[in-house]
């Protein structure tokens, strides 16, 4: 679809209008609270400015999801198959509509808090509850694509805080005969490139898993249902990381806070071994298919470094915090969905 074709279908489908708002709602508030964990550790050891670091997340998740696509789009796929909203395109729209406002509220929520909540899960919970609200039952949800999720929190967990430690300490051990004069400065520009790579990974994970999103709302829109397969216009690809770096630059600095400032005091080195250890976890698992929370892995990544020199240097209140809001996401937005889906239904049908 070309972007004069999609804009004329909007302009004589007020639904298929709606779905797209709501759906590009979601991805402001992605830039506008997970985004910001790619660039939060070298802004907060200020290796670059957040305007900088903004346009450079912009540019670099347009790369990652142009490239990751073309490789691979199977975490895409694992979205868009996930759930079965039947066979009634109208009513799947106004479902999957309820979702993306469940998840906007819910985002918004943890952003007023300060808390990274992860929107790859608050996608997947939202989606999942309305699919329930259509079936009135769990036969709505694909079992063997949830469970690609479910090996997706315990690889981003485990794998971003062992990762950081290995890392941090391998860092040490090849550098520990340079001034620290000399390490703090390549360091400082090696953050750089770990907050661009970092960015890139963002977009090969969330990008495509909210642009899958998107053509299914199209999908429904157009009346098509039972739509299994799709192709990603670069369009679109563009427009994501526009409107994603646009959320970032109003809201990201709370989340850079939180993350990057307050739950670990970084030093240079420290900074680049956790973008080091989440990049190749996030690769990993874009590799492999699994859609995993690009915010799990970036703290949890950040938790290791720190923890790699001494365990006192966590501020486990944060993590504490962090946690408790990952594992509410799953049933509060999971919930949050289902209801919005039934209100919607009242309302639109």
């Amino acid at each position: 679809m070309s972007i004069t074709d999609f804009i004329g279908q909007m302009l004589q489908n007020p639904m298929m209008l709606f779905s797209s708002l709501l759906t590009m709602g979601v991805i402001f508030v992605n830039g506008w609270t997970d985004a910001p964990n790619a660039i939060a550790t070298c802004v907060s050891t200020r290796a670059i400015g957040i305007q900088k670091a903004i346009i450079m997340a912009a540019v670099f998740n347009f790369l990652g999801v142009l490239v990751m696509t073309s490789i691979n789009a199977s975490v895409a796929m694992t979205i868009y198959n996930m759930v079965d909203f039947g066979s009634d395109a109208r009513i799947s729209l106004i479902a999957l509509c309820a979702a993306m406002a469940a998840i906007v509220i819910w985002a918004t929520a943890a952003w007023y808090f300060g808390i990274p909540t992860s929107e790859s899960h608050a996608l997947i919970a939202g989606i999942s509850g309305a699919a329930v609200a259509i079936q009135n039952s769990f036969s709505g949800i694909n079992g063997g694509e949830w469970i690609k999720v479910l090996y997706g929190i315990v690889l981003s967990t485990l794998l971003g805080f062992v990762f950081g430690i290995l890392s941090a300490k391998l860092t040490v051990l090849l550098f520990r005969s340079q001034s620290r004069i000399k390490s703090d400065r390549f360091f400082g520009r090696a953050q750089v490139a770990g907050g661009a790579a970092m960015a890139f990974m963002h977009g090969a994970q969330d990008g495509q898993k909210f642009m899958a999103i998107f053509l299914l709302s199209a999908a429904f829109a157009n009346g098509q249902a039972d739509t299994s397969t799709f192709v990603v216009p670069i369009w679109l690809m563009l427009l994501c990381s526009i409107v994603m770096a646009f959320g970032t630059s109003i809201g990201g600095y709370r989340i850079i806070k939180a993350v990057g400032m307050d739950m670990v005091k970084l030093k240079p080195y420290q900074g680049f071994s956790a973008d080091l250890a989440a990049v190749l976890c996030l690769l990993l698992s874009s590799l492999t298919g699994i859609p995993v929370s690009t915010t799990h892995t970036k703290t949890t990544a950040i938790m290791g470094v720190g923890a790699a020199r001494r365990i006192s240097n966590v501020n486990w209140s944060i993590v504490k915090d962090l946690v408790l809001t990952w594992v509410f996401t799953f049933p509060g937005c999971g919930l949050l969905g289902f209801f919005m889906a039934k209100l919607f239904f009242i309302l639109f049908s």
